[in-house]
């Protein structure tokens, strides 16, 4: 041991001989006349995580805790420390880490694995997404352009859609107007497209259409779309191994906001 540490302890901690019947009881030492039981102790290294069997770690952090406080007990009184402010420290602290655990280990506890799992399976109509696969022609807009810009694009999808419904191939139209220059060189190919996952505007003329139909022209932030749908929409699941972390999350924040509420009233009801 330290010089420092053996005489800080031996004059602020006096061993205990006698020990009660209950190991948890036994008292290790006494700082300031306050007795320090082993049970305090454990809890410590528990919070520490020391393995049971590690007993030279075990009496190092044993020994390093009680030194700290009696460092504590010979500065508390000091007038370097504003005790109203430390005590409100530690109890906002203490507050905190008291409600950390319990929603740690009641979430925990209360949604597990079976229920999240059974959440999928009563909840079916969450979990079935639309898609589509299309194709389209896009004439780029901007906030800034005028009016006179705006409808020259227009002009152009409107004369684009013109030729597609006169049978001329969407591919070589996409190829020759769209200014999405990445799609425009598949044909304007987007591939399937998930319904709520793009544009509103967008999704509610794409999922409008049938198989093989050709929109007029719309526009989006984006600017002027000539869209075609390349084949049915089909309805998928979506696999619970991709959705289970979000189910999760929404069950463990509905569980929280329920028992928060449960024991808000508890306590109201028992101050009335």
């Amino acid at each position: 041991m330290h010089p420092f540490k053996r005489i800080l302890l031996a004059t602020m901690i006096v061993g205990a001989a006698a020990c009660s019947q209950e190991e948890g009881n036994r008292t290790v030492a006494t700082i300031q006349g306050v007795d320090i039981q082993q049970k305090e102790v454990d809890a410590y290294l528990r919070f520490k995580r020391v393995p049971a069997e590690d007993t030279a770690r075990a009496d190092r952090l044993q020994e390093d805790y009680l030194e700290r406080k009696a460092l504590a007990a010979a500065v508390v009184k000091s007038p370097y420390i504003e005790a109203d402010l430390v005590a409100a420290e530690v109890e906002d602290f203490r507050l905190q880490m008291l409600m950390s655990r319990y929603f740690e280990n009641y979430l925990n506890d209360v949604v597990n694995d079976q229920a999240v799992e059974n959440y999928y399976n009563s909840h079916p109509e969450e979990f079935r997404v639309e898609k589509a696969a299309v194709a389209h022609i896009l004439l780029r807009t901007s906030p800034t352009m005028s009016e006179a810009e705006r409808k020259v694009k227009m002009a152009a999808a409107q004369e684009a859609f013109s030729k597609a419904k006169a049978n001329e191939p969407f591919e070589k139209l996409a190829e020759q107007y769209s200014e999405d220059r990445i799609s425009a060189k598949k044909g304007g190919n987007l591939g399937w497209i998930k319904q709520g996952a793009i544009d509103p505007a967008f999704s509610q003329q794409v999922f409008a259409l049938k198989a093989g139909e050709i929109s007029e022209p719309f526009v989006t932030p984006f600017g002027y779309h000539v869209v075609k749908k390349l084949e049915d929409t089909q309805v998928i699941t979506v696999p619970f191994e991709q959705v289970k972390g979000d189910i999760r999350f929404k069950l463990r924040q509905l569980a929280k906001d329920e028992e928060m509420q449960r024991l808000l009233k508890s306590v109201a009801q028992e101050e009335s």
